[in-house]
């Protein structure tokens, strides 16, 4: 098994963003650092991580190759891949509409900044005898029953499931379960909010 490569250093990921916008504009050393108030040998050297230097002066180079400021940071949480691995028993526990009736939602994914193309959730509910909420939300729903057997209604048809069944849905029709004929049940909810995110 390879080790991943070491994350780079912010000012080496910072230095590196600058020199490749610059180069991506074919724009010389000497032009930028003068446009942006500094001197060539201070470019030269954020651009080789030599120094770090202050927002401030960040700021006048995003300003110079016309980028904005949040771009040059926004994939420096990211690199390397962005592949999440969430282990059994560790998605962090959430609470939904439904937690108050004693359904458990542990989110498997998370992914940063406000849009979310799709999340995640395993849902366990253990009463038999409990009330259900509907849901309605923007996209389609993915379920997959792991344990356990139930009911689920999606607008006015009625969808039994057992262990291993699956049910894809548009989100927007009311839904939710409508009887648990066999508790406990473990059940895998994924939302897709397509292109608009959540």
């Amino acid at each position: 098994m390879t080790t991943p490569p070491p994350r780079l250093k912010l000012e080496q990921y910072l230095g590196m963003q600058v020199r490749r916008q610059r180069q991506a504009q074919e724009l010389k050393l000497a032009d930028v650092a003068r446009i942006a108030g500094i001197s060539q040998g201070m470019l030269s050297k954020i651009e080789n991580a030599q120094v770090s230097t202050s927002l401030d002066v960040l700021s006048r180079l995003c300003d110079v190759l016309g980028m904005p400021m949040s771009k040059l940071f926004a994939q420096y949480d990211q690199q390397g891949g962005s592949a999440l691995l969430v282990k059994k028993d560790e998605g962090l526990e959430v609470v939904r509409r439904g937690t108050e009736k004693g359904h458990t939602y542990h989110l498997l994914n998370h992914t940063r900044g406000p849009k979310k193309p799709f999340e995640a959730y395993l849902v366990s509910m253990d009463d038999a005898s409990e009330e259900f909420p509907t849901f309605s939300h923007p996209g389609t729903e993915f379920l997959h029953l792991l344990e356990g057997e139930l009911v689920y209604r999606h607008g006015d048809q009625l969808y039994r499931m057992q262990a291993g069944d699956s049910l894809t849905f548009e989100g927007d029709v009311p839904h939710g379960p409508e009887e648990l004929v066999q508790v406990p049940i473990r059940l895998l909810s994924v939302m897709n909010y397509g292109e608009e995110g959540h």
